[in-house]
């Protein structure tokens, strides 16, 4: 995980002679297979990266003729990474990054943003989406698919760059039985299990369960522990007439991080030339107290039926029913009083207490139908489906006014001490949104070279938020309700220049009402919340091209996009008002590879360059101050990621590497050269390695050391750029692997 100090973007020259090595190499390995004798036997590797298709139905072709960017990042990889969270899977695409949250608030579970802008909302589970404040374990999940770009027409609100399709372990038709143990650096301790049992002729029981208990690397007293099962159930298996029923259940307690300060920190800024000038705090530095906790619960349990009409119709009917909780008190780090100031050992540290304590539900229905027909010459593949759902999310609300919250030393803190707990004051935030929608998609096979792809989504939705906020010492009540239609769509068209290839244009059009993220709904004049608001306008553009080489075991994919979201709310300093003209833009380029390159060397990688730009973007504080964004925070450039494996014989080398360019944390006009705290995040280098050795048939030991060259580097800063998530130290863990 090193930084790169010296040389701005090293990152391109590395990944584009990989990637356009691969046209060379896969063209190579081809003509020398046509010269080998006939009686040649090749073995094929175990791992395969690369997937031929997206596990949702909703997308009827191949992924080398879907006109749009997704990326599958399948459960062999994750296992060679040693990944156990969303955000560790994640880390295999580019163009995303993780968030710390607002000045006063530390963000919780898997927040992140891509393409420019946020996407934790746009998280699912097999097509539902999946809503709360937690932080998402891998142990049942077969791939995490990664769709970029608009996606209204997939999944309805609140898509301007894309989503996260995870997609669920269920049962075979065969016994198979998997466990790992495994034992690292900072006492990480992990055990999983996957056990998959045939009962009787198509039925068959799965059951996944995992345990995690650990320290946090480089953090004094944070602490993650987690458990999880995920039992499940399939009747009618390799017959035409299939049902699923399973259910995922997650506890979580931790020591949850508020960070550390940035002082001292390359391009550190403060009015005091002694603050300015001092060095760091020890990274391990721990300012909470010992009474600060994150409790989770997740639960979600699905019922999946499906029936073949005939070789080329499906019915599909999926209920679910959801629940998290999420119950935390963290201590937040603020401001910097430099008591003595020549003297660093008297200096204090602010500090504020948070607590939230959160439900998020949701019940759905999605009935579904893909069939093939032809009209003529045309032949159709088609997805169409109804759905129905009720999501709600209930927040309450805490103060610790009139309690004293005392400083922590800022070189020294006492994680022993004793600090106010957050106090209900009767407030709360109650909002839900019931949905009713129905889409189409359909695949136009015009002939062996050009298809055309049509989808559309109709929805009517109607949001409700009731809410007591505590203003003066009062409990003042509200209410708001919206009820409104969208109407989201996109069109592509596809040429083939040959059976192993596709060139594409695409264009998508999203849309995303006020309340569409927590289901609370605003009534102030300059909220993007306010009911009265119309909805955001997405409009994505994109050209594309994509290749399957070396007997379709490598593919490679190139895509250039421009994303524009419209009607955001912006001030007008003429009219003293506030009005949707704002824009948010972000264009971009993005470049992958995945697959095998010869029959033992695997690899995965993918480079994107974004450009933001905000237009017409004025706000006014509450002091009359008019200020004009000319970016978008946490978008960095240039970010790439690399992962790669070789098998010689039983043993198995990897390693990867991810760069990330600087992200601007300070994106208004006519800011002072020298901000306050710290401006940006710099660029920097992470570097992995692998090494796993084949004991015997059933027995597997592997070996994953991260961040190998142990450089110091900032992963998340906050809003105000006063306190820092920094990334993982070296570290090592060993894992055991067994069949059987």
């Amino acid at each position: 995980m090193t930084k790169i100090r010296s040389r701005k973007h090293p990152a391109p020259s590395h990944l584009l002679v990989l990637m356009a090595a691969a046209l060379p190499v896969a063209a190579h390995a081809q003509e020398a297979e046509k010269t080998l004798p006939a009686t040649t036997v090749k073995a094929d590797a175990e791992v395969s990266y690369k997937a031929e298709r997206s596990a949702s139905t909703k997308f009827t072709q191949p992924l080398v003729d879907t006109p749009q960017t997704i990326q599958v990042i399948k459960k062999e990889m994750l296992q060679e990474q040693g990944a156990a969270t969303l955000m560790d899977a994640l880390r295999n695409t580019p163009g995303i990054t993780m968030q710390l949250g607002e000045n006063g608030n530390t963000s919780a579970g898997d927040t992140f943003q891509m393409r420019g802008f946020s996407t934790q909302t746009s998280t699912f589970v097999d097509g539902i989406r999946d809503l709360g404040a937690v932080t998402r374990d891998v142990f049942n999940l077969e791939q995490v698919e990664v769709v970029k770009g608009p996606a209204g027409s997939d999944i309805g609100r609140g898509s301007q760059s894309g989503y996260i399709n995870l997609i669920s372990k269920l049962p075979q038709a065969e016994n198979i039985n998997s466990a790992s143990l495994s034992l690292g650096t900072e006492d990480y301790k992990r055990v999983t299990a996957d056990l998959n049992r045939q009962l009787a002729e198509g039925v068959a029981l799965r059951l996944n369960v995992m345990a995690q208990d650990s320290d946090v690397a480089g953090r004094d007293h944070v602490h993650n522990k987690s458990i999880g099962f995920a039992p499940s159930i399939a009747f009618g298996l390799n017959s035409p007439t299939r049902f699923y029923l399973y259910s995922q259940h997650v506890r979580q307690d931790n020591v949850p991080d508020g960070g550390i300060p940035t002082i001292g920190m390359k391009g550190f800024f403060n009015a005091t030339a002694e603050v300015r000038a001092a060095g760091k705090v020890d990274r391990e530095n721990f300012y909470g107290s010992k009474h600060d906790y994150e409790k989770v619960e997740a639960d979600m349990a699905t019922a999946k039926f499906e029936h073949d009409l005939g070789s080329d119709t499906t019915v599909r009917n999926v209920f679910r029913l959801g629940r998290s909780k999420m119950d935390r008190i963290l201590t937040g780090i603020n401001t910097i009083t430099a008591v003595t100031p020549a003297d660093p050992s008297t200096w204090t540290l602010s500090r504020s207490r948070q607590r939230i304590d959160q439900v998020n539900e949701i019940v759905a229905n999605q009935t579904s139908l893909n069939t093939a027909f032809s009209t003529g010459f045309i032949k159709h593949e088609l997805s169409a489906g109804l759905e129905l759902m009720y999501e709600r999310q209930k927040a309450l609300g805490f103060s610790t006014t009139g309690l004293t919250v005392t400083a922590a030393n800022l070189y020294h803190p006492d994680a022993d001490v004793s600090l106010a707990k957050p106090y209900k004051t009767g407030a709360y935030t109650d909002g839900n949104t019931k949905t009713a929608a129905a889409y189409v998609f359909d695949t136009l096979k015009l002939n062996e070279s050009w298809q055309l792809n049509a989808g559309l989504r109709f929805e009517h939705f109607k949001t409700n938020t009731d809410a007591k906020t505590l203003t003066g010492g009062v409990l003042v009540p509200s209410k708001g309700g919206l009820s409104d239609n969208l109407f989201s769509w996109k069109v592509g068209a596809l040429y083939k220049p040959a059976s192993n290839g596709s060139i594409y244009a695409a264009y998508a059009k999203s849309l995303t009402p006020p309340g569409s993220g927590n289901f609370a709904l605003s009534t102030d004049t300059d909220n993007q919340q306010n009911a009265a608001m119309d909805p955001q306008e997405t409009i994505n553009v994109e050209l594309g091209t994509k290749w399957e080489l070396l007997d379709k075991r490598l593919s490679l994919s190139a895509a250039v996009y421009r994303t524009d979201n419209d009607k955001q709310v912006s001030y007008d300093v003429d009219s003293a008002s506030y009005f949707q003209e704002g824009k948010t833009r972000v264009e971009g380029v993005e470049l992958a590879a995945v697959g095998q390159l010869t029959n033992f060397w695997q690899v995965s990688a993918g480079i994107a360059k974004m450009k933001t730009k905000q237009i017409d973007q004025a706000s006014r504080n509450s002091s009359g101050v008019v200020s004009e964004s000319t970016g978008v925070r946490w978008s960095p450039e240039l970010t790439a990621t690399l992962w790669t494996s070789y098998t010689l014989g039983d043993l198995t080398l990897g390693g990867g590497s991810r760069y990330v360019s600087e992200q601007k944390r300070v994106i208004t006009a006519g800011t002072p050269a020298t901000p306050p705290n710290m401006p940006k995040i710099q660029s920097y280098w992470v570097t992995d390695l692998m090494a796993a050795y084949k004991m015997s048939k059933n027995l597997n030991l592997r070996l994953n050391v991260y961040n190998v060259f142990d450089k110091e580097y900032i992963a998340m800063l906050n809003n105000s750029g006063a306190r820092m998530n920094l990334g993982a130290p070296r570290t090592a863990v060993l894992s055991a692997e067994l069949q059987f």
